[in-house]
């Protein structure tokens, strides 16, 4: 089991993420925009993130860019969750640092086993 912050601004989204997180077995908090995650993120640091890269405010790539450049944080786990489809988004994110990438419309199970994957220790890309 692991701790988890999601930062999705879309709420039925965020209410699928969640109770697939939950029937994996996982403790998740939401939150919705990446100001308020980094906040809980730097506050108490989880074992995985989940951002959305499009989110008012500060993004999830920026969020993404923040943790890496925190020394206390740089080793976090993050999963990116996003409509954002394109290669190029996901180099970008690769980029960046994000340790997985999941475009919505997503599979609940893919979702639950790459966090559960990053939770453990294991990378998603190859």
């Amino acid at each position: 089991m692991g701790r988890i912050i999601l930062a999705e601004d879309d709420d039925i989204v965020a209410d699928m993420v969640i109770d697939t997180m939950i029937g994996a077995g996982h403790g998740i908090g939401r939150l919705p925009d990446g100001e308020s995650a980094l906040a809980a993120i730097r506050r108490r640091p989880p074992d995985l993130a989940i951002l959305d890269c499009s989110m008012p405010g500060m993004s999830g790539i920026m969020v993404l860019r923040t943790i890496r450049r925190d020394p206390r944080l740089s080793g976090l786990p993050v999963l990116m969750l996003t409509a954002r489809s394109s290669s190029a988004d996901e180099e970008i994110a690769r980029f960046e640092g994000a340790n997985g990438y999941i475009t919505k419309p997503f599979d609940p199970a893919r979702l639950a086993q790459q966090a559960s994957d990053l939770i453990n220790g294991r990378q998603a890309f190859c």
